[in-house]
């Protein structure tokens, strides 16, 4: 056999299997993202948290951001529709952050005090450790496909990770200091994370900021 067919043929291999991986890990994050937004959602409606229900919401959206993903891979040509996903990922992350801005807005002008959430921290301190991983290996595996789609929703990956750090900062600061503005101060944060991230994916190519990280970490 040529040595040129067989170059093919491996090339072929390993685009097949990497689109596998994207499925399987989307796959993860759907099952994953749907538990977390339940007890996120749950936990902060409970305790009149707008930090960790628009951490609950992230994860509603990452969940659609990760099923426009897993639909795209499921096409005969995923690279056809990568604008059409890259597009879906950048307005779910615009209606979160008008969200978050209205709540938090309305939490501050009302003096509205979130209680205490046990369940809410767990399953922050959860995502901090999960989301990375999933992240690092979403990021490589796009960029050796050359797939716009799977690094933006790699960086929805990452968005989680800056969200439960920030979720949990403004739980612990109001469990412990009674601090309780700092909830809607974070939600505000999440808000801008969520506007840049989706402005980056709407641009489709600059996908070079965060993830990078991820990705000089593996090399």
């Amino acid at each position: 056999m040529p040595r040129s067919a067989v170059v093919t043929s491996l090339t072929a291999v390993r685009r097949d299997r990497l689109r596998r991986r994207v499925r399987f890990i989307v796959g993860f994050t759907i099952a994953y993202n749907i538990v977390e937004a339940i007890v996120a959602i749950s936990a902060g409606t409970v305790a009149g948290s707008a930090a960790l229900i628009g951490f609950g919401l992230d994860s509603v959206i990452e969940t659609l951001s990760a099923i426009a993903v897993a639909w795209q891979f499921t096409r005969k040509d995923p690279e056809r529709w990568e604008k059409l996903a890259v597009r879906a990922i950048a307005v779910a992350l615009f209606l979160l952050a008008g969200y978050l801005v209205v709540d938090a807005v309305v939490s501050l002008a009302t003096g509205e005090r979130p209680e205490e959430s046990p369940w809410g921290i767990g399953i922050a301190l959860l995502s901090l450790i999960i989301m990375p991983v999933l992240a690092w290996i979403e990021t490589r595996t796009g960029r050796e496909l050359g797939s716009t789609s799977v690094q933006a929703d790699a960086k929805q990956l990452l968005l989680c990770t800056y969200l439960s750090g920030a979720a949990l900062i403004g739980l612990l600061a109001n469990s412990l200091f009674g601090l309780w503005w700092a909830d809607a101060v974070v939600a505000l944060v999440i808000a801008a994370l969520a506007v840049r991230e989706g402005l980056e994916a709407w641009r489709g190519g600059e996908l070079e900021s965060s993830v990078a990280v991820l990705s000089e970490l593996g090399d």
